[in-house]
Order: structure tokens, then C-alpha cells, then sequence
């Protein structure tokens, strides 16, 4: 009886594995869908005026409000908050922060100035008009940059992330993923909102990149090497421009419909337009 119907058992096995390798065979010769990643456009720029920036200021915030620009610097016992003549890139109003504090990204929204730091884990808020302080929040993690779209802040860490926040309560609202054609893009630095879009340095490379702030999508990206050979490495060493020195600084004068961009204790700054 056993031997009857193991031989029956196997023949069975064996049709129904010719007919598993013959569905995977067919299925093998299908060809399969690929999802098409779409390139970020290529911006190119004019530049349209070329001003002097303090050497001194490691610029980590720039923005531009009722006509006048405005820079955070950083650096431990060098921290800045100031209003900065266009002219001649001296100030014409600052704070300093005390040693303890590293300067980081500033934006402006409803008359107040508000100002994060690097490591300490504090937003500073001031009266825009005095840069009297406010008050201040407090939040994990590191700050890099800031900016706002009219209605919440947007704050990066230096991640991929954007960290979209109470004005009022800091409290995070929104956390929304930034990646490029090759994945996730991390390194987000100064950030500038225009027009729907986000514009962020990436952090030590020239490359400014235009996100869709709903996706995280990288839509389009501009390289600003041919600005920094031009007019900047003549007064760094490459070492400098790679890990010190590097592009940070984008305002927006929404008037003018111009950009500003500089760097970390850059001896320039730029007035720019994307095309």
C-alpha cells in the first residue's frame, strides 16, 4: 500500500512544480515597470552686483526684509545679530550673543526676528525693530537654518529634514523628507522661502537647490562654482573654500525680485538672478 502511493505522491509533486516553474518562467518574460526619476533642472544665474561683506561675519542666516538686510553670524564668542548696510557691509545695528551661544539661521515673521543656535538647543525671538528679546523656545537637536512660508516656520538640522513649527509655540507641526534624484539629501543649510519653494545651500559644496516644500522634492539646482573661482578662491586656500569657507547666505527681496548670496567670512556678497 506504502509503496503504491509514494511513487503517486511524488508524481503528483512533481506536475505541480513543472506547472510553479512554468508560471515563474512566463512571468520571468514580462517586463517590468520602472518608476522614472525625474532630474532636478539645471538654474543658471546672472550675477547683476557685486557688494563687500565683513570678513569676519561666518555668515549662518541672511534675509532681507523692508529694504534692508539682515545676518546671523556664528561662531562661538564671535555671534552676531545684525542689520547690515548694503553699501559698504558694515553694520548698522547688531546684538552679540553671549560666548555660550553659537548664531545660526534668522528669519523674520509677524515684526519678530527670530534666531536658532547651533548646539545650545534655543530659538531666540526679538523685536524686530529694536532686537530687544522676547523670549525664547527650546527644541531638540541641532539648528541650522530657518525661514518661514507666512503662516509657520521651517527649520532644518543639518539632516534631509524640514521642520515645520509653531511661530508661536515652536512646536513642531510637520516633518517633511528632501531628496533629490539620488535619494534622501542631507546637509541642508540656509534656507530661503520664494514663491512656494524652498532654496537651501547644501552644506561645503556650491550647490544651491530649489525644493517643493509639500514633496521634499529637489526641482531644480544650481552650481555657483564658476561664482566662487571667479570672485572667492583668490582669497582662500582650497582647504579653506571646501571646509570653512563655503556658500551659505541666500536672502530674497521679493520687491526687486533678487537674490543675495554669500558665504562664511566671505569678502563678497552677491545680488543674483536665477533664470
Amino acid at each position: 500500500m506504502k509503496k503504491t502511493f509514494i511513487p503517486a505522491l511524488a508524481t503528483l509533486l512533481l506536475i505541480v512544480c513543472n506547472a510553479c516553474n512554468s508560471k515563474t518562467d512566463k512571468g520571468s518574460d514580462t517586463p517590468e515597470t520602472t518608476a522614472t526619476i525625474t532630474l532636478p533642472k539645471s538654474l543658471s544665474y546672472n550675477i547683476i552686483n557685486v557688494y563687500p561683506h565683513d570678513t569676519g561675519s561666518y555668515t549662518e542666516g541672511l534675509e532681507w526684509h523692508n529694504g534692508a538686510l539682515y545676518e546671523s553670524g556664528g561662531n562661538y564668542g564671535t555671534s552676531k545679530l545684525a542689520k547690515v548696510s548694503l553699501k559698504d557691509g558694515k553694520d548698522l545695528q547688531r546684538i552679540n550673543l553671549a560666548k555660550q551661544y553659537f548664531g545660526e539661521g534668522i528669519t523674520v515673521f509677524n515684526n519678530k526676528l527670530y534666531q536658532l543656535t547651533y548646539k545650545e538647543n534655543k530659538c531666540f525671538v526679538y523685536d524686530f525693530a529694536t532686537f530687544n528679546k522676547l523670549k525664547e523656545f527650546d527644541y531638540d537637536g541641532e539648528g541650522w537654518s530657518l525661514t518661514n512660508n507666512g503662516k509657520v516656520l521651517i527649520m532644518d538640522n543639518g539632516s534631509d529634514k524640514l521642520y515645520f513649527r509653531d511661530p508661536e509655540t515652536f512646536k513642531v507641526l510637520n516633518i517633511v523628507s528632501v531628496s533629490d534624484n539620488n535619494g534622501p539629501l542631507a546637509n541642508l543649510n540656509e534656507l530661503e522661502y520664494v514663491d512656494g519653494f524652498i532654496y537651501a545651500n547644501i552644506y561645503t559644496t556650491p550647490r544651491i537647490v530649489k525644493i517643493d516644500p509639500s514633496s521634499g522634492k529637489v526641482v531644480a539646482e544650481a552650481d555657483m562654482s564658476d561664482l566662487i573661482t571667479k570672485y572667492i578662491s583668490p582669497y582662500f586656500t582650497p582647504e579653506e573654500i571646501n571646509y570653512n569657507a563655503v556658500l551659505n547666505g541666500i536672502a530674497y527681496d521679493s520687491t526687486g525680485k533678487r537674490f543675495f548670496i554669500t558665504g562664511k567670512l566671505w569678502p563678497k556678497l552677491f545680488e543674483v538672478k536665477f533664470n
